[in-house]
């Protein structure tokens, strides 16, 4: 992410990957093609359902990987849904928002490990389908 540099190293991610967030439960992930091509993470907490992670391979954005999570989500989280996305990722901000997420708070990335401006999404309607983006 050009607008959000790491907070760990490669090697520490992977590890945080296999050794947290696999064995925490609430992973998704999409494949095609023998590999993993999209992940998602959510988890339930303080009232909320939480979208914690979703990430689609950088070349297959805007195929709809993206949606298939999403709605996978939406299927089994009980509203209200949140999330946080980076104030930068304007191409996450509009599929959250065409999906029925509304940003509620925006931080200056104190908050965050990237220091980098963030904005809060929560969605409450139970509806879940994915609209398709629109071209």
């Amino acid at each position: 992410m050009p607008y959000a540099p790491s907070a760990h190293a490669e090697a520490d991610v992977h590890d945080w990957v296999a050794a947290v967030l696999v064995p925490g439960g609430g992973v998704t992930v999409a494949t095609g093609d023998d590999a993993v091509v999209g992940v998602m993470a959510v988890s339930r907490r303080d009232g909320f359902s939480w979208i914690e992670q979703l990430s689609v391979t950088p070349r297959l954005v805007g195929q709809g990987i993206g949606s298939e999570l999403l709605r996978h989500a939406l299927s089994r989280l009980p509203p209200p849904i949140r999330l946080y996305t980076f104030q930068a990722n304007a191409g996450a901000r509009r599929f959250y928002a065409r999906n029925g997420f509304e940003a509620i708070a925006f931080g200056n990335g104190d908050d965050n490990e990237e220091r980098c401006p963030d904005v809060l999404f929560e969605r409450t309607r139970e509806e879940t389908t994915c609209r398709p983006r629109t071209r």
